[in-house]
């Protein structure tokens, strides 16, 4: 009987087998977006909202030369995550303006094995709070 030879391609094949078996063990799908429960005291997405806040704030800063008008972290009050290379969050996120609620939409990437988060999206929101 010939032995295998791990070849790039036996060894794509058998990460995706364990990436489709990990994630269906898990009950979601690889790329399926899953809703979180409990947003409000999820110590996760809530460090997440405010990092999307500080986040942007620091852009608009950078790009204005210091003349922009902060915008102040609420809470998040949905979010979806999708697994990808690391964790895809979709954030929505209530906030203050001039001391008026705006909703924001944020997409941040994590990636726990390289400590490091960044932030894809961050615009007013096209629904209102539900």
């Amino acid at each position: 009987m010939a032995a295998l030879r791990w070849t790039p391609a036996v060894t794509l094949a058998v990460t995706m087998l364990a990436c489709v078996l990990f994630s269906a063990s898990h009950g979601t799908m690889l790329g399926a977006k899953t809703e979180i429960t409990d947003v409000k005291r999820n110590k996760e997405v809530q460090d997440l909202g405010s990092f999307s806040v500080e986040e942007h704030n620091r852009m608009l800063r950078q790009a204005l030369k210091g003349m922009s008008e902060e915008t102040k972290f609420v809470e998040v009050v949905e979010a979806q995550k999708q697994m990808v290379s690391g964790t895809k969050y979709y954030l929505k996120i209530s906030a203050t303006q001039s001391g008026n609620p705006v909703m924001f939409d944020s997409v941040v990437v994590v990636q726990p094995g390289l400590a490091s988060k960044d932030l894809l999206s961050f615009a007013p929101s096209s629904q209102k709070k539900t």
